[in-house]
């Protein structure tokens, strides 16, 4: 049933307004739990999405995004709690990166062993460069546009490079692969579409953490709505798993 899923979609939508309500008004417990509810309902969205696809195919991929999404959902309980108990904030912080790193990887690993096509130089190409220019991305990033994009990375420049990477490179993996099948088949569209939001979340969510200045209510919003709008896409493209 298509509409169970597009409610749950919808039910997550509100209580996304709700969290960026919470959230503005000030860091608490509150905000953390709903925000923790929102991402339980990109899970929701997910494993509902996949029952009704029913993949006789592509189940393997079902199976790696949802457990990706279980991390994420992790990673933001974490990424919430460093301003909840900032004494702790090196703990939180290493976690969320780890956890959605892991996402990540399982996105990767699923996009490639579903979609990637082997057997032809063209299928190796839309398969190997993308991981190979976002991992690149990611690493000259941290060693060369800190200063230009303000940012200080400190103790956490090696993970945010390695993270960067595999974010870039599953964004491009999508996309490469999406274009690969002419744009026609629904779930990488919606992937790629969601890794593209998620990407730029954490771009806005680096000036956060990292820069200064950065932390204004428009910042809090625009991070969490292209993020939690990308997380929905990626659970979404799961319907159309054949």
């Amino acid at each position: 049933m298509k509409w169970a899923v597009f409610t749950f979609l919808g039910i997550g939508l509100v209580f996304l307004c709700w969290f960026c309500i919470e959230r503005v008004k000030g860091v608490s417990i509150k905000a953390a739990i709903i925000k923790s509810l929102t991402s339980a309902y990109f899970m929701i969205v997910a494993v509902s999405a996949f029952i009704e696809a029913r993949p006789e195919k592509m189940a393997q991929l079902g199976l790696f995004v949802i457990i990706g999404l279980l991390f994420g959902l992790f990673g933001d309980i974490w990424l919430d709690l460093k301003f909840v108990y900032p004494d702790d904030n090196d703990i939180y912080t290493f976690a969320g990166f780890y956890t959605f790193a892991f996402q990540h990887i399982l996105i990767i690993a699923g996009l490639l062993m579903n979609y990637a096509v082997f057997s032809s130089a063209k299928g190796v190409l839309f398969a190997v460069l993308p991981i190979v220019l976002g991992l690149g991305a990611g690493a000259l990033n941290v060693l060369f546009m800190e200063k230009p994009m303000k940012l200080n990375y400190g103790k956490f420049k090696a993970v945010s490079g390695v993270y960067g990477g595999l974010l870039i490179s599953d964004t491009l993996l999508a996309g490469a692969l999406a274009a690969m099948y002419g744009f026609h088949n629904m779930t990488l569209t919606l992937m790629f579409a969601g890794l593209v939001l998620f990407l730029v979340s954490d771009l806005i969510l680096s000036g956060t953490y990292f820069g200064e200045g950065k932390n204004r209510p428009v910042d809090v919003v625009s991070n969490h709505v292209t993020y939690y709008f990308g997380q929905f896409l990626i659970a979404l493209s799961l319907l159309y798993l054949a």
